[in-house]
């Protein structure tokens, strides 16, 4: 029986600004690095590299639901690597836009045009982007779409000096460049050149009528690697001369909060279109580099009083944040049968680990609750006051098994079915250990212990999702 016949949501209140609370990593290992993520009717939609030949995606209703969101694959490239995938629509069609190594050759951009409006495809491979003489190396390809012509930018290393840096090529059509590109920015300040030289990771950002290129400078194999920014002043696109640099990055390592060489990014919009958002890979360690160790991480972003983003600065994998603004996501409460007692974030705790118990339904943050589905009839359920989810504690399988809160991961301890019960009342099994959750030893006092038991059918088990 599906969930829609089975269990009958009663109205509750939406909280449509904030989404649901949530933690960095929103993708954790391994296909977590240099993530596009647009919104489109309705769903998130996820791309990364994979490090295989494959391009996977990610599709989830809320932010927070990406973590644990399947991966599909949409393109087999027949490369032997790829990475820093791109999604960007023209028209009715979605197109990605990806780097590939072929058998040793030389890295290019190659690109797929889906068959309809579904960013999931079905793709079709279109070819590669020639866009550097003698079909030279050319990687990490995203749009600009400016004056009412599309441009494709991407890193390349210039014959001239050797530096890898920022070029610009015309699109005559999505999957066709109309000439070579030309350069207009090259890794010369020194805050580009620790660890090595780098401009690369390109991606537009315009607002108010003014058009800026945000970019990845210095070398990801040490922690400094960090973002940079263009200003569009006027003129040709194409031309060095039409872009400003901005003297001073404007978004890089955070010692203090833990996090090392953010970069590779893309900005997308809340829902409402009221925010903007950046995604962006980060490592927790100083000494880690390039590889799968990078995940993804995201966090609203602001305007300075001249008109130029604000990215803060990276934030902490144990910092709150609340979700984009419009997430569609009705918070619920979970209230039990024979206790009478709400689900509740116990003491307001906001750490891994924290406890979750039954109290006096109250209406406050801590007793809502996001339901947000997965896969195969499972949801994942996350606090709104802490945005942690509820978790089968250490993996157990024995009945009188511990319920914590802890960081969403999307992993089997963290899965819950809901299977009707009786009068509108649902039972919630986990999906590793097949407990149901338990109003421990039939208590009605608040503070009442929650528990996984042998499912039974009894009162204790039975839940109301309102």
């Amino acid at each position: 029986m599906s969930l829609a016949a089975a269990v009958v949501f009663a109205p509750a209140p939406a909280f449509a600004a904030p989404g649901p609370s949530f933690t960095n990593p929103v993708v954790d290992v391994p296909n977590s690095a240099d993530p596009t993520l647009v919104y489109s009717n309705g769903f998130y939609y996820y791309v990364a590299t994979t490090w295989s030949s494959d391009v996977v995606m990610r599709r989830a209703t809320t932010l927070s639901g990406l973590r644990g969101a399947p991966e599909q694959v949409v393109v087999r490239t027949g490369g032997t690597t790829m990475w820093a995938p791109h999604l960007e629509m023209f028209g009715d069609r979605w197109y990605l836009y990806y780097s590939v190594e072929q058998a040793g050759g030389a890295r290019r951009t190659h690109v797929a045009q889906s068959a309809g409006s579904d960013p999931l495809g079905p793709y079709t491979v279109r070819g590669i982007l020639n866009l550097m003489p003698d079909n030279g190396w050319a990687i990490d390809a995203a749009v600009l779409k400016l004056n009412g012509a599309n441009y494709m930018m991407f890193s390349a290393f210039a014959p001239s000096d050797g530096l890898q840096s920022l070029y610009i090529a015309p699109l005559s059509n999505p999957w066709t460049a109309g000439a070579f590109g030309t350069r207009i920015s090259a890794p010369t300040l020194a805050w580009e050149r620790q660890e090595g030289a780098v401009n690369e990771g390109a991606f537009a950002l315009q607002h108010d009528g003014r058009t800026f290129i945000t970019y990845s400078a210095s070398h990801c194999n040490g922690p400094n690697y960090k973002i940079g920014m263009l200003e569009y002043r006027s003129g040709d696109p194409l031309a060095a001369a039409s872009w400003t640099k901005n003297p001073n990055p404007i978004f890089q390592r955070n010692d203090a909060a833990g996090v090392y060489a953010p970069g590779h990014h893309s900005f997308f919009t809340s829902p409402d279109g009221t925010e903007t958002w950046i995604a962006y890979h980060a490592n927790s360690s100083a000494s880690q580099g390039c590889g799968t160790t990078r995940t993804t991480r995201a966090q609203k972003i602001s305007w300075n009083p001249d008109g130029t983003p604000n990215l803060g600065v990276p934030v902490s994998t144990s910092t709150v944040l609340p979700g984009p603004s419009g997430e569609s996501v009705a918070a619920v409460r979970i209230r039990n049968r024979h206790s009478n007692l709400c689900l509740d974030d116990y003491n307001w705790a906001t750490a891994p680990g924290a406890e979750a118990r039954q109290w006096t339904c109250n209406g406050a943050a801590v007793q809502d609750w996001y339901l947000t589905p997965l896969t195969d009839g499972y949801y994942q359920i996350s606090n709104r006051h802490n945005g942690l989810c509820l978790d089968d504690k250490d993996w157990a399988t024995a009945p009188g098994s511990v319920v914590q809160q802890y960081t969403c991961n999307g992993l089997a301890v963290q899965q819950w079915r809901l299977t009707a019960a009786a009068d509108g009342y649902s039972t919630l099994t986990n999906r590793h250990s097949g407990l149901c959750l338990d109003d421990y030893n039939w208590a009605t006092t608040p503070g009442a212990e929650l528990r996984q038991w042998t499912c039974n059918g009894a009162a204790v088990q039975q839940w109301q999702i309102a």
